[in-house]
C-alpha cells in the first residue's frame, strides 16, 4: 500500500502567514452582525408601530457597535489605528471599503438609538434640545437600515480576500452566511426582548436568516474543496456542529413557540448562541487551515492538473 502523502513547507514554515488576528476579531464578526441586523429590524419596526420591538432592536443595535469598537480597537491596539484608516478611501481594499461602511453606519445607528434612550427619560428630563433627537430617530434609524446590509456582509468578504484557504474557498458563499447569521441573531434578540404580541417581524426575521444560514452553509461546504475537513475538526468542528444544533433548533423553536413567551425567549437565545458558534466555527477553521500546507500544496496541485492558473500566496 503506498502511504499517505506527507505535506510539509521549507524548515516546517507554514506556506500562508496566518492572519494576525486574536479571537477579538471573531466577537467583532458576531457584534457587527447582531448590530447590522438589529438596525434593519428597528426601522421596520418603527415603520409598523411596534414600539416594544423597536425598542429592543435599537437597544440591540447600539449594544452590537459599542462592542464591535471595544473588539475592534482592542485587537488594534490603539484607536488612532483606526482613524489612521479613513485618511484614504481605497476601492480594492475590504478592510479601506468595510472601514468607511462602519463609519457611516454607525453614527445613524448611534443617533437612532439615542432617541430611544431619550424617549425612556421622564418628561422633565427631557428640554427642548434633548428633545430634537425624538425627532431625529426615524430619519436616522433609516438611514442607519440601508447601511446594515453592507456592515453585515462585508466582514466575510475581508476574510474570504486573504489568502487564508479556508476563508478564500468559501468567498462564494461567506457573505450569504454571515448575512442570514446576522438575521437570526438579531432576530432572536427581539424574541427575548420584545412583547409577544409584536415579535411577529423578529420571529420571521430570525426563521428566515437561520434557513439562509444552513442552506449556504451546506453549499459553502460542497464548493470548498478539501480545506473543508477544517470546518469539521478540532475546535473549529465543534463550534459548527453547536451552531448547526442551536440554529436548528432555534429556528423550530420560534416556529412552534408563537404564542409562548418563554419558548420564544429560548428560542432567541439559541439563534444567538447558534450565530456566535458559526462566527468562531469560521474563524477558527481559518486558522487552521493557515497552519497546514496540504491546504494550500493539494489545491494548487489540483488546479495545475486542469492547466488553470495557480494564484501566489502571500
Amino acid at each position: 500500500m503506498v502511504p499517505d502523502a506527507e505535506f510539509t513547507s521549507y524548515y516546517g514554515r507554514p506556506i500562508v502567514k496566518a492572519a494576525p488576528w486574536e479571537h477579538d476579531i471573531a466577537y467583532y464578526l458576531f457584534t457587527g452582525g447582531v448590530a447590522a441586523g438589529s438596525s434593519l429590524l428597528a426601522a421596520g419596526a418603527d415603520l409598523t408601530g411596534r414600539p416594544g420591538l423597536r425598542r429592543v432592536a435599537r437597544l440591540g443595535s447600539l449594544g452590537g457597535l459599542l462592542s464591535s469598537i471595544v473588539f475592534l480597537v482592542h485587537d488594534l491596539g490603539k484607536p488612532s489605528r483606526f482613524l489612521n484608516m479613513l485618511r484614504v478611501a481605497k476601492l480594492t481594499s475590504p478592510m479601506s471599503v468595510g472601514t468607511w461602511i462602519l463609519s457611516i453606519h454607525g453614527p445613524f445607528a448611534a443617533l437612532a438609538s439615542m432617541s430611544e434612550l431619550v424617549g425612556m427619560l421622564p418628561a422633565r428630563w427631557q428640554p427642548a434640545p434633548v428633545r430634537l433627537l425624538l425627532a431625529l430617530g426615524r430619519p436616522a434609524g433609516l438611514a442607519g437600515a440601508l447601511t446594515a446590509p453592507p456592515v453585515a456582509a462585508y466582514t466575510a468578504v475581508l476574510l474570504a480576500d486573504t489568502a487564508t484557504p479556508a476563508w478564500h474557498d468559501a468567498y462564494e458563499e461567506l457573505p450569504f452566511v454571515f448575512c442570514g447569521s446576522a438575521a437570526a441573531a438579531s432576530g432572536g434578540l427581539g424574541l427575548i426582548g420584545a412583547p409577544l404580541a409584536e415579535s411577529g417581524p423578529a420571529r420571521a426575521f430570525a426563521v428566515g436568516g437561520a434557513l439562509v444560514e444552513l442552506a449556504a452553509e451546506r453549499r459553502m461546504e460542497r464548493s470548498m474543496g478539501i480545506s473543508v475537513e477544517t470546518l469539521h475538526d478540532g475546535d473549529a468542528g465543534r463550534w459548527m456542529r453547536m451552531s448547526l444544533g442551536l440554529t436548528a433548533a432555534g429556528a423550530v423553536g420560534a416556529v412552534v413557540g408563537r404564542r409562548s413567551r418563554v419558548l420564544s425567549a429560548l428560542s432567541g437565545a439559541a439563534l444567538m448562541a447558534g450565530s456566535f458558534s458559526t462566527r468562531m466555527g469560521v474563524f477558527e477553521a481559518g486558522l487552521a487551515s493557515a497552519k497546514d500546507p496540504k491546504y494550500t500544496v493539494v489545491p494548487q496541485r489540483e488546479r495545475l492538473a486542469r492547466g488553470e492558473p495557480v494564484r501566489h500566496e502571500h
